[in-house]
């Protein structure tokens, strides 16, 4: 598995790929989220749920763009995913990935979530 080293390299992944995006963020969290992978406000807040490091790190890149990608596009059309293949190519296998990652964390214990 090729995870994050920890939440400072994965802030600074989020940083390059707003950059790469021209996305302005007033706010990157990194903290525990019951529900989501991720969200962003109309502010310029992004949080990733603290579980993304312990993905690979392709799938983190994947919540990522998705997130940013928001930014622009707020919904999940046609416009929204083809900016997502243009950046992550054949992006729905890393989808089918996220919700199988989703899936195996509501199997987890209560008590052993984050």
């Amino acid at each position: 598995m090729n995870s994050w080293r920890d939440k400072e390299e994965f802030k600074t992944r989020v940083v390059e790929w707003a950059a790469k995006l021209d996305v302005k963020m007033r706010g990157l969290y990194v903290r525990p989220m019951r529900n989501k992978w991720a969200s962003c406000s109309t502010a310029g807040t992004l949080s990733f749920n603290d579980e993304l490091l312990g993905l690979d790190r392709d799938l983190g890149d994947y919540v990522v763009v998705h997130e940013l990608l928001h930014f622009s596009v707020p919904n999940h059309g046609k416009l929204w995913k083809s900016l997502m293949r243009a950046h992550l190519g054949e992006y729905e296998h890393l989808e089918a990935r996220m919700k199988q990652a989703a899936h195996n964390q509501l199997q987890r214990p209560a008590y052993r979530r984050r």
